[in-house]
């Protein structure tokens, strides 16, 4: 297994398309390029912000195959592998691992409604399965089940390759709770930009950032500054980043980011249903809180 070491800030990445919802790979390398020449320290591809769900298999091979390409090695790539089904997650971790993923991202099971022993035996046998580093990814908003922190921490215990957690569950407390009782191994990153800068003042490793796809350098200077103890520096970058954390949930993730991106000219503003483009009363929001930012003009 890839010894390797995530802190700081993950971006999740969009996965750009073309009028005709292809994957517009060489919109990703611009995106990817500006990722790199801003900092952050790693990328995760076909996350929930990249529109995992709607890409097929071969998609996911395609983009794992390019961002590795493109990215190697100045950042560490994380691909998005999870499903509600464990055998189609084992599936996927494997080509992750043969493609050169340094990591896999893995969704609790949505739709399904495990219980925590049922969460239990999925992520175990997705470990036992294959070996390259997994972090886990509570996002009870989007799955339907909050996988606790007793199920997080007996996960990380059985399973040496069970790296992190990806937490946007909202619930500090739990977070605290897994950070307190962690093996050395295992660390946690925020879900969610807003709860960032609090995440890594209790201990976090980092975040797995919407933000960063279109302030990186400004982000992921926040997230450093906050884990090498600058707290004051932080905590003004974060404040000036507030806006922006929040305008990107106007709308469901990852239609607000995707709007920003295409204003910066960095892609077109397609989305593969079931969704669609955002209401032109959120792109102006959108604009509003970019010209404010300095991002366009």
């Amino acid at each position: 297994m890839k010894n390797i070491e995530l802190r700081g800030t993950i971006t999740a990445i969009v996965t750009p398309f073309l009028s005709d919802t292809t994957i517009d790979f060489e919109a990703l390398k611009t995106l990817l390029e500006f990722q790199i020449s801003s900092g952050v320290e790693g990328i995760v591809i076909s996350g929930s912000t990249g529109e995992g769900a709607t890409l097929s298999a071969k998609e996911k091979m395609s983009l794992i195959v390019q961002t590795v390409e493109y990215c190697s090695p100045n950042i560490q790539v994380i691909m998005g592998a999870g499903t509600n089904s464990t055998q189609a997650s084992i599936d996927m971790t494997l080509v992750a691992k043969e493609y050169g993923a340094d990591a896999v991202l893995l969704v609790a099971p949505y739709y399904n409604k495990p219980n925590q022993q049922g969460l239990f035996e999925h992520f175990r046998a997705i470990a036992e399965a294959v070996d390259i580093p997994q972090i886990l990814y509570n996002v009870p908003g989007r799955t339907g089940v909050n996988m606790t922190a007793e199920t997080q921490q007996k996960l990380a215990e059985t399973c040496q390759n069970i790296i992190g957690t990806k937490e946007a569950s909202g619930d500090l407390e739990q977070m605290m709770e897994i950070i307190k009782y962690a093996p050395e191994h295992f660390k946690l990153y925020s879900g969610d930009d807003s709860l960032a800068l609090p995440v890594v003042f209790m201990g976090g490793a980092g975040v797995i950032s919407v933000l960063s796809n279109y302030a990186p350098k400004k982000f992921s200077d926040c997230i450093r500054a906050a884990l090498a103890g600058h707290y004051h520096q932080a905590k003004e970058l974060h404040y000036e980043l507030l806006d922006l954390m929040q305008i990107n949930f106007i709308e469901t993730n990852p239609i607000p980011v995707k709007a920003a991106l295409a204003m910066m000219g960095m892609l077109e503003e397609v989305y593969r249903l079931p969704l669609v483009p955002a209401r032109s009363e959120s792109k102006e929001k959108i604009r509003q809180a970019l010209l404010k930012a300095g991002i366009i003009s």
